[in-house]
């Protein structure tokens, strides 16, 4: 009975400390929550004060801001200008040649109904000079003005060079693919396996299957210059490279392994040679003559030492190729590339159709 009672007493404690406790936690909350809305309201009502306050206190901050944002483009301009020259001065020096010889105002009287190509046919009949030729109607012939002959293993012994001493070549076009290896038949040199070739476009790099195996770790290729091979010459620093080269070339690639600290050897390996082209009745049969190398220009000259040339209009594809039509004598009237007609055929094009007006 005694713990019975117990109970009874321990469990009406309970009840009523938590009376009390539920009591207290009522009135605690009910005061946070008043508390928090009579700090709101002193916000509130200060706000508009406080923003007064900072417009009229601090009429200096809106022309400091003004101030730094005028600064800005200030700094923008010095550094954009800063490349503009050197781009105008570039295209100027590239352009000097064009304006020198600007498309004369007196178009010959004559329309174009023929051309002729100082290049081999193209390989392939679907190229840019026969759909010109469906389109303007017009005829196109192709003949070239120079060729490639091998120098004589004689001749190349007195440059001195020895061919196992290198172990790159840079290979230029497909001509000196040929004569590198014609020249290693005609000495009885056996090219090692080990040799790196070092190709500037990828079409050049295919056209070595005709000699080697083509290994991928041996054979390096760009998109058509030289600067494209760069970053990879410059991680054979060690190997002695071998550049074949005609008696007529340019100096570029030189250039460009001399900067860069290059071990390299020139050779002469072919000579480009004026053509046979007397059967051709240059002044009868076409309108326009179609130069691309400065060869091509002397060529002609040797050919035909009395040309005359009176309506013939004369298009060159750059700046060496203009210069000499100039020191010739000649007058030019079609140039490429420009930017209104970055190749050849588009320089035709847009010359025939305001030529072929009249």
């Amino acid at each position: 009975m005694a713990l019975k009672n117990i109970k009874t007493r321990v469990s009406a404690v309970r009840k009523v400390v938590l009376k009390k406790a539920k009591k207290a936690i009522k009135k605690a909350t009910a005061s946070a929550k008043n508390s928090l809305k009579s700090k709101n309201s002193k916000s509130k009502s200060s706000e508009p004060k406080t923003t007064k306050s900072k417009l009229i206190n601090k009429p200096s901050a809106p022309s400091k801001s003004s101030k730094k944002i005028e600064s800005v483009p200030i700094v923008t301009k010095k550094v954009t200008a800063a490349p503009i020259p050197e781009i105008k001065k570039t295209v100027a020096k590239k352009d000097e040649v064009v304006i020198n010889y600007t498309q004369p105002a007196n178009l010959p009287p004559t329309k174009v109904k023929s051309i002729l190509v100082s290049q081999p046919k193209p390989e392939s009949e679907k190229n840019p000079y026969s759909e010109l030729s469906k389109k303007m109607n017009v005829r196109m012939d192709f003949r070239p003005f120079i060729q490639i002959d091998g120098l004589p293993a004689v001749d190349f012994r007195l440059q001195r060079v020895n061919i196992l001493d290198h172990s790159a070549v840079i290979l230029t076009s497909r001509s000196a693919v040929n004569h590198f290896f014609r020249m290693c038949n005609e000495m009885r040199i056996t090219v090692p396996e080990t040799m790196k070739y070092f190709c500037l476009s990828e079409s050049t790099a295919y056209y070595l299957q005709n000699y080697v195996q083509y290994r991928k770790r041996k054979i390096f290729f760009g998109h058509q210059t030289i600067t494209d091979l760069i970053e990879v010459i410059k991680k054979h620093k060690e190997d002695n490279f071998l550049l074949p080269v005609s008696d007529i070339h340019k100096e570029q690639i030189v250039d460009l392994l001399d900067n860069l600290n290059i071990k390299y050897t020139k050779a002469i390996f072919y000579k480009t040679v004026s053509s046979n082209i007397k059967d051709i009745d240059v002044n009868a049969q076409y309108d326009i003559l179609v130069f691309f190398a400065p060869a091509g220009i002397k060529s002609l000259m040797q050919n035909f030492p009395k040309f005359k040339q009176g309506n013939i209009r004369i298009a060159a594809f750059g700046p060496t190729t203009a210069q000499a039509i100039k020191e010739s004598g000649l007058r030019l009237d079609i140039y490429a590339p420009t930017q209104q007609a970055p190749s050849m055929t588009m320089a035709l094009e847009q010359y025939m159709k305001e030529a072929n007006k009249k």
